[in-house]
C-alpha cells in the first residue's frame, strides 16, 4: 500500500461545532478511510496553518482520491489536501531513476 498525508483546515461552522460539542474525530476518520480500503496510521490535531493531519495507507491513488473527495464534499473544511508520501527507499529509487534517465528537460528560462 502507498502512504499519504492528509491535512485539513476546518471551516468556521465545523470549528464552532467542535467547541460547542467537544469530540474525538479519530473514529469517524478511521471509518471513512477504511471504507475506501485504507488504513489510518496516525491522526493529529495541529497548530498553525492546518487544524489536523493524518497519515494513511491506501491501495492506490483512486481510493485515496475518492476518500478525500467524500470528506471534502461534506463542506466541513476550508482546505483539504492529500499528499503522496515516499519512504526513504522509494525516494532513493526515484533519485536513481532520475539519474539514469536519458531524457532532458528544458526549463522555461532557457
Amino acid at each position: 500500500m502507498s502512504h499519504y498525508l492528509i491535512r485539513w483546515q476546518f471551516n468556521d461552522s465545523a470549528t464552532k461545532a467542535l467547541v460547542d460539542r467537544p469530540q474525538n474525530r479519530t473514529a469517524p476518520a478511521r471509518t471513512l478511510i477504511e471504507g475506501f480500503g485504507g488504513k489510518l496510521q496516525s491522526y493529529y490535531f495541529a497548530f498553525g496553518e492546518y487544524d489536523g493531519i493524518a497519515i494513511c495507507d491506501f491501495p492506490d491513488n483512486l481510493s485515496v482520491a475518492a476518500c478525500s473527495m467524500k470528506a471534502a464534499s461534506t463542506g466541513a473544511f476550508a482546505r483539504f489536501e492529500t499528499v503522496a508520501l515516499l519512504t526513504a527507499a522509494e525516494a532513493e529509487a526515484a533519485m536513481k531513476k532520475a539519474h539514469e534517465a536519458k531524457v532532458q528537460y528544458t526549463p522555461p528560462h532557457a
